[in-house]
């Protein structure tokens, strides 16, 4: 007999998995439970587990150690006392005071850290949490898991680029059982039956319709944008990053047909006139788009206003919806009124970025109660009485040399329930601008028919 299988079997009399019939988180009825939380009560066989897990990883390279809330810290505790290498603690949700910080401990950005989990089912939140993890600036290799249900979750975290290294699979877990008569041959074939049937926990999407939201609209910009959204099966800002005035009216008049709005910052241009505003204009309204001032408000409510209504870019006399900032409250936000839809920026896409748990938090609540804000910016679900605008959109995951991050369309439609992707350089930078909006468009409006449909 091995030692992971004496292991297994004198944790199993400590009741870390039982048989019968279960209804999970998910609402999925299963014929085995597992919990792993009894382990703390016995010192020698959580030092135990931590072996096995730390020789797991033993040719892998980190610098630091973090468990999953919650059952999972304790054997991240134990691995960190017997390797020496540094624990840091994931928290469920970020602290309400103090730092507010999502992770507890001593580290610095760009170190190597291996997530420690308990059990691995379809692997979604612990995505989440790798996510979160590199949102600090850490770098996620390697996954240790105890125990994979095998419905789904190391696949997904493998296709996803991670090296998931796990101690034991229910299939092993079932044949040491039945190898010590433990586990009579039909509950054998029950548990088999159920795990082939079963491949991935699927929950069902709680996602809002654009039918649906648009049904509760009181504000002019967001009933435009879902009409718009509906009539042509787009789900699409394009963000027209470049510098010219000839260059946006080109792209706009190129992959106009395809969005249900282009992304402006205004201040770049370099030729900016009142002709080109007419162009600009008369293009928006021929090809049934809106105009997207992203001009980041972020100051005072009277310079502010000054900004939207004066100088020379006149931003009130063209722009359908803006961005701003809510750093200087809610009042700020009123000199605005109500002629155009404000977006306000809950999350920021680039690397390092210092909107956090907290902040979001804040800028949401005072978002809902903003009578002419009609959305947020964000990297992550939003309540549904607000859209969701995510920028850093690009078909190929990844990141820029200035700290930008990008998702693929499907992964935030999915994961973040966004209404509306922002793709930049996909589009602007594409040898053929048009086809390439053709194919976000679709892209974008396909994962958001998947995510109604289940």
């Amino acid at each position: 007999m091995t030692n992971k299988e004496e292991f297994l079997l004198k944790a199993y009399e400590l009741g870390i998995i039982k048989f019968g019939n279960f209804t999970l988180k998910s609402g999925i009825e299963s014929p085995f439970y597992v919990d792993l939380r009894p382990l703390v009560s016995s010192p020698a066989l959580l030092k135990e587990l931590s072996d096995h897990l730390l020789q797991l990883l033993k040719d892998s390279h980190y610098q630091l150690i973090c468990g999953v809330p919650y059952a999972a810290l304790p054997i991240s505790a134990a691995m960190s006392l017997e390797s020496g290498v540094p624990l840091i603690l994931k928290r469920k949700e970020s602290k309400k005071y103090g730092t507010k910080k999502m992770l507890e401990g001593i580290f610095s950005e760009g170190q190597t850290c291996v997530l420690v989990e308990d059990v691995i089912t379809s692997g979604k939140s612990l995505v989440e949490t790798v996510e979160e993890v590199e949102k600090e600036g850490l770098r996620v290799k390697d996954v240790a898991v105890v125990l994979d249900r095998e419905q789904g979750g190391t696949r997904l975290l493998t296709e996803k680029g991670y090296a998931v290294h796990t101690l034991f699979s229910m299939g092993e877990v079932i044949d040491i059982l039945y190898k010590h008569d433990l586990l009579k041959e039909p509950e054998v074939i029950r548990i088999r039956s159920f795990l082939k049937e079963k491949p991935v926990v699927r929950i069902r999407s709680s996602r809002v319709t654009y039918e649906e939201k648009l049904k509760f609209q009181a504000h002019p910009a967001s009933k435009k944008i879902l009409e718009i959204a509906l009539k042509k099966k787009s789900n699409l800002i394009a963000s027209l990053d470049v510098n010219t005035s000839r260059e946006i009216l080109d792209l706009a008049e190129r992959v106009g047909e395809h969005v249900v709005a282009v992304k402006l910052h205004t201040d770049i241009i370099s030729d900016f006139s009142e002709e080109y505003v007419s162009r600009l204009k008369k293009i928006s309204q021929d090809k049934n788009f809106l105009l997207f001032e992203d001009r980041k408000f972020g100051d005072i409510g009277n310079t502010q206003q000054l900004q939207f209504e004066k100088g020379i870019y006149k931003i009130s006399d063209w722009a359908d919806l803006i961005t701003s900032h809510v750093i200087a409250g809610e009042e700020s936000l009123k000199v605005f009124g109500d002629k155009v839809g404000v977006v306000t920026i809950a999350e920021m896409s680039s690397k390092g970025a210092l909107t956090d748990e907290h902040y979001k938090e804040k800028a949401i609540e005072l978002s809902q109660k903003a009578s002419n804000v009609i959305g947020c910016v964000a990297q992550s679900e939003l309540p549904s009485s607000l859209l969701l605008f995510t920028p850093g959109v690009n078909i190929t995951s990844g990141g820029d040399s200035k700290g930008q991050q990008f998702n693929t369309p499907d992964k935030v439609i999915t994961e973040y329930h966004t209404d509306f992707i922002i793709v930049g350089r996909g589009i602007y930078a594409a040898a053929r601008p048009e086809e390439a909006a053709e194919k976000y468009r679709k892209e974008g409006w396909d994962a958001y028919l998947r995510n109604i449909k289940f």
